[in-house]
């Protein structure tokens, strides 16, 4: 198989990330598209092709922020609606490998390099142990892996879905006034980029200040340059509670390897993050504290992971056909 004819991608709620494998099978040529900007993934997908040159494609590994694993494939957050088959017919593609978003970042862990993460407060990677990893980007992705036989396995998953727990008397009465809009409050539903205008409209009531409506991309640079004491303290919030979610991810999977902090929100709070109580709320388990007192977190830098963990994904089905 001709290997520049061989895609990846990477398609969230807002943006889309697109590159073509090499000869060795890593990622070139990426660029990033505005989900926005088209009717569906084929016509990002040509699109793409026609600003790289690319040739035509004989496969493609595609990864999405949705379920996969039905015919028609709906983006949580976002419009598009299609058929897998209608992928796979209009691009003319011998193979086409559908993964959820999160499974593709997953699957990215055991390959991406040191200098595309930054760790944040202590412990120490067991090798081959279980690895974790989260999200907010437009939504909440969570997934992990497990080394088995030789090869890295990913789950498939929606944890950015299970329901959002308080973790003392301030977060208590910030959810309460949540459930009083929704049946159901999910991680996702205030630890994402569509949750986090609506955690500081609802942080602002709880501690009795005006605040004026903002978009994500406002909250976070007004937390960064200190400009605002309402936006610093939602992020504050945001920060804390999505130490508890990674801290319970922890412990489900078991993730010595490490817990990964991806998505596009974190990376721009830089030491903002560090200086958080991601940490202390991930390590805060009672009796096993010092459990994950010796899990590494990190946070990843590189824009484009998931497309890694797609290449590698389809590698991986390629040598098993």
């Amino acid at each position: 198989m001709n290997p520049h004819g061989r895609l990846v991608a990477d398609i969230g709620g807002t943006r889309a990330r697109f590159a073509l494998l090499d000869e060795s099978g890593s990622p070139g040529l990426v660029r990033i598209l505005a989900v926005d900007d088209f009717a569906g993934p084929v016509e990002a997908v040509q699109a793409y092709l026609a600003d790289v040159g690319g040739p035509d494609l004989q496969a493609a590994a595609i990864a999405l922020a949705a379920p996969v694993h039905a015919e028609v494939v709906r983006l949580t957050n976002g419009a598009w609606t299609f058929r897998r088959a209608e992928i796979q017919s209009r691009l003319g593609l011998t193979r086409l490998l559908l993964l959820n978003d999160f499974a593709a970042l997953a699957l990215s862990l055991p390959h991406i390099e040191a200098t595309d993460l930054r760790q944040v407060g202590p412990g120490t990677p067991v090798a081959l142990a279980p690895k974790a990893v989260l999200g907010p980007g437009t939504g909440l992705g969570v997934s992990g892996v497990l080394h088995d036989r030789g090869r890295w396995l990913a789950l498939t998953g929606e944890g950015g879905h299970c329901s959002l727990a308080p973790a003392n008397q301030r977060e208590s009465a910030l959810l309460a006034r949540a459930w009083r809009e929704f049946g159901h409050v999910s991680a996702e539903r205030l630890l994402s980029g569509t949750g986090l205008p609506l955690l500081h409209r609802l942080l602002a009531e709880v501690d009795d200040r005006r605040c004026e409506a903002l978009s994500t991309a406002e909250i976070v640079a007004r937390a960064v340059n200190g400009e605002d004491v309402q936006c610093r303290a939602a992020i504050d919030c945001f920060c804390a509670m999505l130490g508890s979610i990674a801290g319970n991810l922890a412990l489900t999977l078991g993730a010595q390897g490490g817990v990964y902090i991806g998505g596009g929100i974190i990376p721009r709070l830089g030491e903002l993050f560090d200086r958080s109580a991601f940490r202390t709320r991930f390590e805060a388990k009672g009796r096993f504290a010092s459990y994950l007192a010796a899990i590494p977190t990190y946070v990843m830098l590189s824009p484009t992971p998931a497309l890694l963990g797609a290449a590698h994904a389809l590698a991986d089905r390629e040598s098993c056909s």
